[in-house]
């Protein structure tokens, strides 16, 4: 980012040799005065003098209150958009779904999915949002309950990046074997071969695992980009065996493209409106796909039809033409033959999750919304963006948002087990666990420090 100015440039290479001590100190003063006058209190950025590093400072406290906002604004999306999961996923192969949802089937009647046996879904009669009250409690799902679990993991280990042995230790104790597990393609094939013996990432290789490019790592990693604040190369080193414990190629780019979007949160011009700073966010992420693969072909195709003006439905027809039917730009999944047509796959989930990102433009209401009526897989990008709008806003923002309140408690015995407490958690006790993984990154990987006057990171900004 360089050098902060304010006004006029602020000159750093001053000839203080020739000056007395007290006008280098009236200099300095001066310029950190004008500095500081440049920049919000909530999201401050200086110079380190001693270093010569510019640095940002993120409250403590206000991080928190996000982190809480990332649990609760999944937990919100993953459960409004598990009512329409798998109800469209186009009209090839054996199954076929008829139309796509559109904008006027909110608040309209749910359709069943592809197994639900004629049988709409039990969450809502109709197609929206679905709360806990104080009173009641969030299950766990495969969209927070993977993430609950490495959290743990990196906590309970005191690590900043956990080990092979330590993934395989952390999947046989709290994941079922024997009776419903939610899980899934990937998630699933790793698990069986973990317990035959085979660590990761060794599980996520498409030598071991047949499914290494399905969603799985796509709903089970994003909370590593919250580790490292401003960093996105060290949240995806964080992230990387997580990653291929499920995902390679494509797949593995894509989670990576999720990773990032969280961490740069605060990467991002403070004074942006939230559309903005979604664009600026995505478009970096993008940098990091590889240029020729599908995922950056996929991530340009949807930006410029967004661009362009015409509708999210329009968009995501012209996604399932060009991706499942044409197969263009090396998206094969439909000449596979897959179950579903690779309704599971990480390609056609990412490009459905695109549009709910750009169209939703950093609104909450309207992302879960598009996210829950794109079609396909539909819980899971609508969980993903749902936990990163829910962070930029805040457990405050979000009861704003919907004026009202919600429940705290999470079980996450829903899905897992062998957790503390018989699962019964809150997302206090979460936010307190992601502060402390948090700091530790700052202050190992990020070369930050802690303010203990005011609470605070400061993080040396890259």
């Amino acid at each position: 980012m360089g050098v902060i100015h304010c006004g006029s440039e602020v000159q750093q290479n001053h000839k203080t040799s020739v000056l007395a001590p007290i006008g280098k100190l009236m200099i300095v003063s001066f310029f950190l005065f004008i500095l500081n006058s440049c920049v919000s209190k909530s999201d401050k950025k200086s110079i380190d003098i001693e270093n010569k590093k510019q640095t940002i400072s993120i409250s403590k406290d206000k991080y928190k209150n996000q982190l809480y906002g990332f649990w609760l604004g999944q937990c919100i999306a993953n459960w409004t958009g598990l009512i329409t999961e798998m109800d469209k996923i186009g009209n090839l192969g054996e199954i076929k779904t008829g139309d796509f949802y559109t904008r006027d089937h909110w608040g309209k009647p749910d359709q069943p999915s592809i197994w639900g046996e004629g049988i709409p879904s039990e969450l809502s009669p109709t197609i929206d949002f679905v709360f806990k009250d104080t009173n009641e409690i969030w299950g766990s799902d495969d969209d927070t309950d993977i993430e609950f679990m490495y959290q743990h993991l990196l906590y309970t280990n005191k690590v900043n990046m956990l080990t092979p042995k330590q993934i395989q230790n952390g999947w046989l104790k709290h994941i079922k074997s024997d009776e419903e597990n939610y899980l899934w393609v990937s998630n699933q094939k790793a698990f069986d071969l973990m317990k035959a013996g085979v660590l990761p990432p060794e599980t996520g290789n498409p030598k071991n695992n047949e499914h290494y490019d399905m969603i799985d790592a796509q709903l089970t990693t994003e909370v590593f980009g919250l580790f490292a604040p401003t960093r996105p190369d060290i949240a995806t080193k964080l992230a990387e065996l997580p990653i291929q414990t499920t995902a390679r190629q494509e797949a593995e780019d894509i989670s990576k493209f999720y990773v990032s979007m969280l961490s740069l949160v605060y990467a991002a011009d403070s004074n942006m409106s939230m559309r903005d700073k979604i664009l600026w966010m995505s478009n970096k992420s993008r940098e990091s796909l590889p240029s020729n693969s599908y995922p950056a072909k996929m991530y340009d195709y949807t930006k410029l039809l967004y661009e362009s003006g015409i509708t999210w439905e329009q968009t995501r027809d012209s996604l399932y033409y060009r991706y499942q039917v044409n197969q263009k730009d090396g998206y094969n999944i439909t000449s596979r033959n897959l179950y579903c047509n690779g309704c599971f796959a990480a390609g056609i989930n990412f490009a459905a999750s695109l549009v709910s990102l750009f169209y939703g433009e950093g609104d909450l209401k309207e992302t879960i919304k598009i996210g829950t009526l794109t079609g396909w897989d539909s819980d899971n990008p609508t969980a993903t963006w749902g936990g990163l709008i829910g962070f930029m806003l805040g457990k405050d923002g979000i009861e704003s948002t919907f004026d009202r309140t919600f429940s705290n408690r999470y079980n996450i015995h829903r899905t897992r087990q062998n957790f503390p407490e018989n699962g019964i958690t809150t997302f206090e006790d979460m936010t307190d666990k992601g502060i402390s993984i948090t700091t530790r990154v700052v202050l190992e990987e990020l070369g930050g420090k802690v303010d203990e006057v005011n609470n605070a990171w400061i993080i040396p900004v890259k």
